[in-house]
């Protein structure tokens, strides 16, 4: 007998330009954000760029999937930290034809769980994270380091 799977999870983000060069408008289930291209295009380069809403799509999924899987494993967690910081050197890149970022970083602090607990939450979170499966398969380089803090006592 086999376990029914999932059914496939479908995503919708839209984006349209705007009235100022290098400014779009993206729309998510209602949710408007003001994204620009980065200043080396010619756009404003005031609100995020797109490489920077992955960066953050990348540490709210950890973040979102750490505390997730802490909870089905009844794990102590008291807090997620993640910091995701990528670099594009057009000099270096990994795939012919394509841009990709180089190289990413992720720095992890959780506080609750134990060092071992840590260490699987985050291997979990390598495995079930669609954002980082995706960056680790493109960049050339991704980098994921955690540690743990000891929680606050009240």
């Amino acid at each position: 007998m086999t376990t029914p799977s999932a059914p496939p999870r479908r995503y919708e983000a839209r984006a349209t330009t705007s009235d100022r060069f290098g400014r779009v408008a993206a729309t998510v289930r209602g949710h408007v954000l003001v994204v620009d291209g980065p200043v080396r295009n010619g756009a404003p380069g005031e609100a995020p760029t797109p490489g920077e809403l992955v960066l953050a799509a990348v540490a709210s999924c950890a973040a979102e999937v750490l505390q997730v899987l802490a909870r089905d494993a009844g794990l102590p967690f008291k807090a997620a930290a993640v910091t995701a910081r990528g670099t594009i050197d057009l000099e270096r890149q990994p795939h012919a034809g394509v841009t990709v970022f180089s190289e990413v970083t992720l720095e992890i602090v959780l506080r609750g769980p134990t060092e071992h607990e840590a260490a699987g939450l985050v291997a979990g979170f390598q495995r079930r994270c669609p954002v980082y499966g995706s960056l680790a398969v493109a960049s050339g380089r991704i980098a994921v380091h955690h540690r743990v803090e000891p929680a606050a006592t009240a």
